[in-house]
């Protein structure tokens, strides 16, 4: 970087001038390249942000009754628990994703695959307290693009990232590029 910008710096003025203009037209053809991607990124990415306090993005966390993981019932009872609650409100089997334990607050998480279920089990009475969707796993699906598929989630992460560090290099330089050519403008 500090190479690069004394070039910047020390371009005469027509090379400044001309540089400025290609940055304009990189910055205006990536950003409409992107822009629809980049929308829907920042879209999801501000209702992701809110999901912890928002109860329809993610179920709120209930409490167990017990902490300490040596009172606890089996992983298996919990799964058990969890996939009977589940059947009673759905009514059809769903396979089961992953296990997220909260030991501070006494429960597991049980998320299931289809349709984005989630039952909270006390961890120490097997008990379902709550069955419940996650929106919020299908919006981070659309946000990282896995919702299509992993090539296109590595593709389109890539694109929209490297988009974003481009676009904001070249704003930089858009905004302070007139400044320099202006303090040359008055040397010359």
């Amino acid at each position: 970087m500090h190479r690069i910008l004394p070039y910047f710096f020390n371009m005469n003025y027509k090379r400044l001038v001309d540089s400025l203009r290609q940055f304009r037209t990189w910055h205006r053809w990536i950003g409409i390249s992107v822009a629809f991607f980049m929308l829907i990124s920042a879209t999801t990415g501000i209702l992701l942000g809110w999901k912890k306090d928002v109860d329809l993005l993610q179920p709120p966390e209930q409490k167990g009754t017990k902490a300490e993981l040596k009172d606890w019932v089996s992983v298996d009872q919990i799964v058990n628990s969890a996939i009977h609650a589940l059947d009673s409100v759905v009514g059809e089997p769903n396979e089961l994703d992953k296990l997220d334990v909260r030991p501070s607050k006494g429960i597991i998480k049980v998320l299931f695959k289809k349709e984005y279920w989630e039952v909270q089990v006390d961890g120490a009475t097997g008990k379902a307290l709550s069955v419940k969707r996650r929106h919020s796993d299908w919006i981070e699906h659309i946000h990282d693009g896995s919702i299509i598929g992993d090539l296109f989630k590595l593709t389109y992460t890539n694109v929209i990232g490297w988009s974003l560090l481009i676009l904001s290099l070249s704003g930089v330089w858009l905004w302070y590029g007139p400044k320099v050519v202006k303090r040359e403008k008055r040397n010359r």
